[in-house]
C-alpha cells in the first residue's frame, strides 16, 4: 500500500501537487527550499528531526544520526533549522550514511553545508540556504520523530513529501488519496492543454477557461 501511495506521488510534480491542495483548501506547500546539490525530484516519507540553540550545551549524538539510522530506504530526512543561527543542519557525512541506507534525500527547512560532496554522490539536499558553519557548539538536536514547522506548514512523521525545483510539498496521511486523486486529475488535464498549445490552439483558449475548470473554480 504504501509503495503504490509513493510510486503515484513520484510520478506528479510540486505544482499539481499544491494546486489540488489549494482545490482542497489545505495547506502544504512551502516555497525557498531550493535543492543545492542534485536538482533532482524526490518524494517519500518524512522523518523528522527539530534543532536548537546549543547554549553551552553539547548533545550527546550527533545531530540527525538517530533519523539516519532509524529510517527506511525511501524515507526523507526533514529537518527544522529555524533558529536564525548560522549553522549547518545536514553535512557531508550524513549525505554518505543516508546514501548508504536508500534515504531518497533530505530537506533543511535552514542552512546546510558539504554541499559540493553530496553532489559528487549525486544525494538530493534542498535547503533555505547553504554555510560553510559547523554546528558544533552553536547548535544541536532537540528531538527526533516529532512534529515540527518547516515554513508555515507542521510537518509530523510519517506525513509524505514531494520536491523538487518548483517547491516542496507535505500532504498527511489522511489527505494522501483526495490529494493525490485531485492531483492526478489535474495532472492529466494539463497534460491535455500542452498538447493542445504545442498543436497551435490559441494559448488564450488553452488558458482560458479550461484552465479555470483545471483548477476547480467556477
Amino acid at each position: 500500500m504504501a509503495e503504490d501511495m509513493l510510486r503515484r506521488l513520484s510520478r506528479l510534480d510540486s505544482c499539481a501537487v499544491s494546486d489540488a491542495m489549494d482545490r482542497l483548501g489545505l495547506a502544504g506547500a512551502v516555497s525557498g527550499l531550493e535543492p543545492r546539490s542534485v536538482a533532482r525530484r524526490i518524494a517519500g516519507r518524512v522523518r523528522t528531526v527539530c534543532l536548537g540553540p546549543a547554549m553551552g550545551k553539547a548533545s550527546p549524538r550527533h545531530l540527525c544520526t538517530t533519523a539516519v539510522e532509524a529510517a527506511d530506504a525511501g524515507d526523507v530526512i526533514v529537518v527544522e533549522q529555524r533558529t536564525g543561527i548560522e549553522a549547518a543542519g545536514w553535512g557531508g557525512i550524513l549525505s554518505i550514511a543516508a546514501q548508504v541506507k536508500g534515504i531518497a534525500g533530505a530537506i533543511v527547512d535552514g542552512p546546510a553545508r558539504d554541499i559540493d560532496e553530496a553532489a559528487d554522490l549525486g544525494f538530493p539536499v534542498y535547503a533555505r540556504s547553504v554555510t560553510a558553519r559547523t554546528a558544533r557548539g552553536r547548535i544541536i538536536e532537540i528531538a527526533t520523530g516529532e512534529p515540527i514547522r518547516v515554513g508555515t506548514v507542521t510537518v509530523n512523521p510519517g506525513d509524505y513529501v514531494l520536491a523538487d525545483r518548483s517547491c516542496v510539498v507535505f500532504v498527511k496521511t489522511a489527505d494522501f488519496d483526495r490529494v493525490i486523486d485531485a492531483a492526478e486529475t489535474i495532472a492529466a488535464r494539463e497534460a491535455a492543454m500542452a498538447k493542445a498549445a504545442r498543436q497551435g490552439l490559441p494559448i488564450g483558449t488553452v488558458m482560458g477557461a479550461d484552465y479555470e475548470r483545471l483548477l476547480g473554480h467556477r
